[in-house]
């Protein structure tokens, strides 16, 4: 993987479809994760550097601005539709600096303009290795300005290393998630029985993680997570081989069905996430099926992500 020096030029941003881009975010499952010092630091050194009241570390998703960590700034999110940083990452290769907010046909009607929160502006993208733009790491004042080269520099350094540690954090998902899909089954079928037999991995995720924990109190989700856990290791039948394993500090729950029979079980797994809405949880599932079983678990499980993201699509445009 190249460093965060050689990080290679992005592609132009016609180049790269608003879906791409959009499970490029998804797969680094940094979105709507739980606050983590690091980033909180960054975004603290963001500030001092640039001599900035407010700084940010933004993630555009769906129709939603997050921020991973801010400071300066009480939302934790804010509509896609009103984010400067929506407009940052069209052009993945470049800072975007905004002088006077008020004075940009493009920004001057936005609510941090109006209510004064902010005039000055500037966003150096977070940029995967593909060229993908996701978010930025961006700095706001509430007066007119223009950053010194050094300044944008340093934004621009901060970004990268914004980048490296939210890969890691990707790096780190990829690896356990392999580990469960590789985790023998719960009952081992004969051998020759095995060598033919098909199965499907399935991906069950608590939407709005860190707003769930900010909202009912990290025990109390916590204790909500292993009751829908056992929940759905109701829906599965070991005997066949089928496993469930929640995935280390995160809202996720990985699915390994054994045999080729396994819709009964799939919509029994939907609707248990269904019953467990009443308790303010809402889950989202997305599973494939394996084309033969010699096909690769994490190349399954690339496939079920992505039918994943189409339910957090469909659940966006509802």
């Amino acid at each position: 993987m190249p460093t965060a020096a050689s990080r290679p030029a992005a592609a132009p941003p016609s180049a790269i479809p608003e879906s791409e881009r959009q499970r490029a975010l998804d797969r680094l499952r940094i979105v709507d994760s739980l606050p983590e010092p690091v980033y909180d630091d960054l975004v603290k050194l963001a500030a001092t550097v640039c001599d900035t009241p407010i700084a940010l570390v933004s993630l555009i998703d769906r129709d939603r601005q997050w921020f991973k960590a801010r400071v300066g700034l009480d939302d934790r999110e804010t509509a896609r539709s009103v984010a400067v940083c929506d407009h940052a990452i069209r052009s993945p290769g470049a800072l975007l600096e905004v002088p006077d907010l008020a004075r940009d046909p493009r920004f001057a009607d936005l609510p941090v303009v109006e209510n004064e929160i902010a005039r000055f502006y500037a966003g150096a993208p977070l940029v995967t290795d593909e060229g993908v733009a996701i978010g930025t790491v961006c700095v706001l004042d509430n007066e007119p300005r223009e950053l010194e080269p050094r300044q944008r520099q340093a934004l621009e350094s901060l970004s990268r290393i914004a980048m490296e540690l939210i890969d890691a954090h990707a790096r780190e998902h990829q690896a356990e998630v392999g580990a469960l899909l590789a985790k023998p089954a719960a009952a081992e079928p004969p051998a020759a029985a095995a060598a033919a037999e098909p199965y499907t991995v399935a991906i069950l995720e608590l939407q709005n993680y860190a707003g769930t924990v900010e909202r009912l109190g990290e025990r109390a989700t916590e204790k909500a997570m292993e009751t829908l856990g056992l929940s759905l290791e109701h829906c599965l039948r070991p005997e066949l081989g089928d496993h469930i394993d929640r995935v280390t500090s995160s809202p996720e729950f990985v699915a390994t069905l054994s045999g080729g029979d396994v819709e009964a079980r799939i919509e029994a797994l939907r609707g248990t996430v269904e019953r467990h809405r009443g308790n303010g949880l809402t889950v989202l599932l997305g599973s494939a099926a394996a084309s033969s079983a010699e096909e690769a678990p994490s190349a399954v499980f690339l496939r079920a992500d992505a039918a994943l993201s189409r339910e957090k699509n469909r659940l966006k445009a509802a």
